[in-house]
């Protein structure tokens, strides 16, 4: 029996799943099947005979949720309460070697996550054992490491230059079977609300994806990489012509700082934003539709020292434009710290441009937080408080708190920092009113 995990999205009112299919533990994922591809004239079965070999099979060995607990181990209390034996459980997904010489390997953090062993099976149907050698669940992108001779691995495409309509194959292992391609285009680009971590520019595509897809490849037509293939709407738990892959450019940031740290370094430069709306925008008398609004700048800041002041709009990082909030936070969050930023604003319908360098996220506070804003992190600064990251299925995530809310009051009364925000909710048994400005408007959450 096959199953895959689904969580609601409010945005999209849809369920989204994330591609890993788990299988009984003695079962092994399917090998590659041999096609005949017919040759003709529009065929991609020239470009795939050079793709294929590098997109490979993931299958993770992992315990049982109740190894958690040290009672499941005693004997005694197995047999007392009849329990079965614990069984480690089995998982397959998808990955792509993106580097022959190293072996390295790009796959979903969720493919991975938790894993005791993983094994790597070739499309030559070798089976390697692989080193996990980090991964990043905001992004959920992971990399893994395997040591064989005559790998193939995929070059990296431009996904920033992708277009809506463009050629795209998505190659992985659905449903365990092996290796299959699938075809279609570029749905649409920058998509978001997928993941409620918020490192989020999601490729759209109705090339068909289903569960066992997780960490496969996304191509272009001329055979390059362009994407990771992530997650499906998928309200019936099949395949609906709508999945969503993580950018190349996103992935291959995130690879490159796995390799350096083992983990993910995320920058900042102290700035809240908000997406700049056409009113926002006519308010603020700019010719701009897209960009990110500067609605708050911390004291001593790198943003400060560079000159950036409220109400800028913020409309390129370097050489490419900025579509919204979401786009800056990924383009700062995955930047090197330490390293500077041309970004260009408009201020009082001027363009200029600030060299902004990039400083560790100090990520602020996610323990003692108070248990109704539990799975959520914080940071503070210019008078309120901004969410930073928020966990799926957490107390803050049932509140309705959302990355990037600037929480501004509690019970009508303003809050500037987190010690105001436990201060609110210490000792607090009523229902509790959280004012936050979301997009540039103000609701409230309430908190029972």
């Amino acid at each position: 029996m096959t199953a895959h995990s689904t969580f609601a999205t409010p945005a999209i009112g849809a369920f989204v799943s994330f591609f890993m299919i788990l299988v009984p533990l003695p079962a092994l994922p399917a090998e590659p099947q041999a096609g005949a591809v017919a040759a003709k004239a529009g065929s991609l079965a020239d470009v795939l005979d050079g793709v294929t070999p590098a997109v490979v099979n993931i299958a993770v060995r992992s315990g049982t949720p109740g190894e958690a607990n040290p009672l499941y181990n005693d004997p005694f209390f197995r047999r007392y309460f009849n329990l079965p034996d614990a069984q480690p459980r089995m998982s397959a997904g998808s990955g792509v070697i993106v580097d022959a010489a190293k072996g390295y390997i790009l796959t979903n953090h969720h493919v991975v996550a938790g894993a005791d062993q993983i094994m790597v099976t070739l499309k030559d149907r070798r089976r390697l054992s692989a080193e996990l050698i980090g991964s990043d669940k905001a992004t959920d992108i992971a990399l893994l490491k395997i040591s064989g001779d005559n790998l193939t691995a995929l070059p990296f495409g431009e996904s920033d230059k992708l277009r809506v309509g463009d050629t795209v194959v998505a190659i992985g292992n659905p449903f365990g079977l092996g290796q299959t391609v699938t075809a279609g285009i570029v749905s649409a680009l920058g998509r978001s609300g997928i993941n409620i971590e918020g490192y989020e520019d999601f490729i759209q595509t109705d090339a068909s994806i289903n569960p066992g897809n997780s960490g496969g490849a996304l191509v272009s037509a001329e055979g390059r990489l362009i994407g990771i293939n992530t997650a499906i709407i998928a309200p019936a738990g099949g395949n609906v012509g709508i999945g969503f892959a993580v950018p190349i450019a996103m992935a291959s940031a995130v690879m490159k700082q796995l390799i350096e740290h083992g983990e993910v370094r995320r920058g900042r430069i102290g700035v809240a934003i908000q997406d700049l709306t056409p009113d926002l925008a006519q308010a603020l008398g700019i010719a701009d539709t897209k960009g990110a609004v500067v609605s708050s700048v911390e004291e001593r800041s790198p943003a400060a020292a560079a000159g950036l002041q409220a109400g800028d709009v913020i409309t390129n990082v370097g050489d490419r434009a900025i579509a919204g909030s979401t786009d800056l936070r990924n383009r700062i969050g995955l930047a090197e710290v330490g390293s500077e930023i041309a970004i260009t604003y408009v201020r009082d319908g001027v363009r200029d441009t600030a060299r902004v360098r990039i400083e560790a996220d100090r990520g602020a506070a996610k323990a003692q937080m108070p248990d109704r804003l539990q799975g959520a992190r914080f940071d503070e600064g210019s008078g309120s408080v901004s969410v930073v990251s928020v966990e799926e299925t957490s107390p803050a995530a049932r509140a309705g708190l959302r990355p990037g809310d600037v929480i501004v009051a509690i019970n009508r009364k303003p809050i500037s920092t987190i010690t105001d925000l436990n201060a609110a909710f210490e000792g607090a048994t009523e229902t509790i009113a959280l004012e936050v400005v979301r997009g540039g408007q103000k609701l409230f959450l309430v908190i029972r």
